[in-house]
């Protein structure tokens, strides 16, 4: 692509010795600050975790908001007071806590399922609550849209000023995937939230010095961001904290009321235990451990229901607690998966039974649904641990645990199964309707009823419900021949009995909510999208943005559904590459980084040829994303893994590549620059929250809506948008 020549940028907010560089540097800062508060927010505040969308709208609302206002003054203490008042809050434990009640607070709306929710009958104290939430959830985002709006109006005024739009937009493109992959290369060294804003504010340092006014003010207030930042990330009591690519890890020692030798925290709140339930340590701590249960533990109880288990799959592997019972009952192959490889490096090291350092086990760092579309291995035995997720998948609202839990997962553990094979599921089930739903899946995969009984958390386990099934016969032999597990097991069930009416709709990889009822929009999501228009109302206000002006201009809507379709594909291509190639992080990196190159080459075809018409273009982009509704791409998952990600990535990443030829030709044209970014930045805003509408729909039906986006975004093509190219 054809360079034009070096150029400095000047007027009296900055003096950039070179606009492309500018723009680089921009542009890998504004993608590195977006994970970065996706992830930091999300872990800090957990309902962020669950939410993390709301970080990314309001991280792009600022980015549009700047965009639209390029024109105006660009003064970086706006960006640096509100992101100093926000590590102060942060790094000071009382205001931390403060701000990390929001997830209390909000978490009795209950329709949305969290862990370690609030309960409360009282209505008055519930609506307390869920107003002081909101209150709090207001203002963290609209600090976080007031750090982004000057930045957005450098790229804008940066992206105005150049004579080349669309090298200028390739390189903006480029510095977006650098920014993606130096997150990505930091949490992959487990770099904690100190290092992210110690790179970031080396790049907030460059447009310092570039800047005319205040050098010294922002240095000194950067320099405080950076310490604040060491101070945000200490955690009292804790033996190791580790930010691994997925949450946050803090390992510590058990209190006198808790279960087991070592606690693992996730996003601040209690994960899972290592538990000693080794012969020696039972019979030297009969007060601790009940004698008469020893050897039936939710650990044990998979490995004394087939009469002769040599092989097992656990997956959720953890620690290693499921590892350390299938040892202790001599299983000769055991195949351990866990996604975390920063929980397999503690389960390693400090677990009393050492599971993981048995020649016996083999550790599996992967996705579940992953492995079992991989492996060609029968086991025995199949052990679905506590597998359960505090937070969802990067830019979808779907959990890390969702995908392992539909039907088509399940129908894919079973062929996994050897003849005689044992599956056990255990859950820790909040809610009724989980229960209900695990059964039923499980019920209709199987052709049969599974038992189903409680496990109360005592020092042998944290408990939950266990779902059993398989071949019957051979656990009705085992209960037959082992009378201590079937009183034991009988005696739960009477104890803690369950009334599953198999009425709960199954889910399956178009619709995964484990954690929803039923297929309707928690009432949170309402209460965010009315959050969120007070908010764009608010900052449209503060930062002089006269957005109502575009309202009116057909390019505006051009950009806009450019933007929204993107975004809701965007979301789609993560969530079919999550079923196919696994949900780690890797793959979702891997993903992004395609979509944003597969936008670099559409930018080297318009370039190339400028004359290219649009119309079999539009064409190509409607019937490709109307095609992927009739594709699985499930189907490739037993290809090796290269030939499937060649596949996948190709066929999830075709309408990216017409959708942006039509935008880049779109965008060399537009006469400002910075609106037309802005109006896009608004679009995948409204793409972001309309992503929501799966929880009704499903996600397989967001192709229908990406293709009428991109429908609606032909007719508003601007009339004076030649078909021709002047970059």
């Amino acid at each position: 692509m054809k360079k034009t020549a070096s150029t400095p940028f000047t007027d009296s907010d900055l003096n950039i010795p070179n606009q492309t560089w500018g723009i680089f540097f921009i542009s890998v800062l504004g993608l590195f600050l977006e994970l970065l508060f996706i992830r930091w927010i999300g872990t800090e505040i957990r309902i962020f975790a669950y939410l993390q969308n709301t970080i990314l709208v309001v991280c792009f609302l600022g980015l549009g908001l700047g965009m639209f206002t390029a024109s105006k003054p660009i003064v970086l203490k706006q960006s640096l007071i509100p992101l100093t008042f926000l590590l102060a809050l942060m790094a000071i434990p009382i205001t931390r806590s403060a701000l990390g009640s929001t997830s209390d607070l909000l978490s009795v709306l209950s329709d949305l399922v969290i862990w370690y929710n609030a309960v409360t009958s009282d209505t008055k104290t519930a609506t307390l609550f869920i107003v002081m939430g909101l209150a709090l959830t207001y203002f963290i985002l609209a600090l976080i849209v007031d750090i982004f709006v000057p930045l957005g109006r450098i790229i804008g005024r940066l992206m105005n000023a150049h004579s080349n739009p669309i090298w200028a937009y390739s390189v903006n493109i480029f510095g977006s995937i650098l920014g993606t992959w130096l997150f990505v290369l930091l949490s992959f060294f487990y770099q904690p939230p100190f290092s992210w804003f110690l790179i970031a504010g080396t790049f907030i340092a460059v447009f310092i010095v570039w800047s005319n006014k205040s050098k010294g003010v922002n240095l000194a207030l950067l320099g405080i961001i950076v310490i604040l930042a060491w101070f945000s990330g200490q955690t009292s009591d804790a033996i190791n904290t580790v930010w691994s690519p997925y949450q946050k890890l803090v390992l510590r020692e058990a209190q006198d009321n808790e279960i087991g030798e070592y606690i693992i925290d996730v996003n601040n709140v209690g994960y899972q235990g290592m538990i000693d339930l080794s012969d020696r340590n039972i019979a030297a701590n009969p007060e601790i451990y009940a004698p008469e249960q020893k050897g039936l533990s939710q650990y044990d109880i998979p490995y004394l229901l087939h009469p002769n288990p040599s092989t097992a799959l656990i997956v959720g592997a953890g620690s290693g607690n499921d590892a350390a019972g299938a040892l202790r009952n001599n299983i000769e192959k055991v195949t351990a998966v866990e996604i975390d490889p920063a929980i397999i490096a503690m389960g390693r090291e400090l677990h009393p039974e050492k599971p993981y350092s048995s020649p016996n086990v083999q550790v599996v760092n992967d996705d579940a649904r992953s492995f079992f579309a991989t492996t060609n291995d029968k086991y025995d035995v199949i052990s679905f641990g506590l597998l359960d997720s505090h937070t969802t998948t990067a830019m979808t609202n779907a959990r890390l645990d969702h995908y392992v839990y539909t039907r088509e997962s399940i129908v894919q553990a079973k062929s996994k199964l050897a003849e005689g094979g044992i599956m056990v599921l255990t859950f820790e089930t909040q809610k009724s309707f989980i229960a209900d739903r695990i059964e039923t899946v499980l019920e209709d995969v199987f052709g049969q009823p599974p038992l189903v009984f409680i496990i109360p958390g005592n020092s042998y386990g944290w408990g939950g419900a266990m779902f059993i099934t398989g071949d019957m016969q051979n656990i009705q032999r085992q209960f037959n021949e082992n009378p201590r597990l079937n009183a034991y097991i009988t005696q739960l069930q009477e104890k803690y009995p369950l009334n599953l009416p198999n009425s709960t709709k199954v889910i399956t990889d178009d619709w995964p909510y484990v954690y929803l009822a039923s297929p309707k929009i928690p009432t949170l999501y309402y209460l965010l999208i009315g959050l969120m228009a007070l908010l764009f109302y608010r900052s449209s206000r503060k930062w002089q943005a006269n957005i109502n002006v575009s309202f009116s201009n057909r390019a505006f809507w051009h950009f806009f559904f450019l933007g929204s379709a993107f975004l809701l594909l965007e979301v789609q291509n993560i969530s079919k590459a999550s079923v196919v190639l696994g949900n780690t992080w890797q793959v979702n990196a891997v993903i992004i980084s395609s979509i944003l190159g597969m936008a670099l080459l559409a930018n080297w075809i318009a370039y190339k040829f400028p004359k290219l018409p649009l119309a079999p273009v539009y064409l190509l982009l409607i019937g490709t994303a109307l095609s992927l509704y009739f594709i699985d791409l499930a189907k490739f998952g037993f290809l090796p893994y290269p030939t499937k990600a060649v596949i996948v990535g190709s066929l999830t990443s075709l309408p990216m590549l017409f959708s942006g030829i039509v935008f880049v030709r779109s965008f060399a044209v537009a006469q400002e620059k910075s609106n037309a970014l802005g109006a896009n930045l608004i679009g995948a805003l409204v793409g972001a929250l309309l992503q929501s509408i799966t929880f009704i729909i499903g996600i397989k039906a967001l192709l229908l809506i990406v293709a009428g986006f991109y429908l609606l975004s032909l007719f508003t093509l601007p009339r004076s948008n030649p078909a021709q190219n002047q970059g």
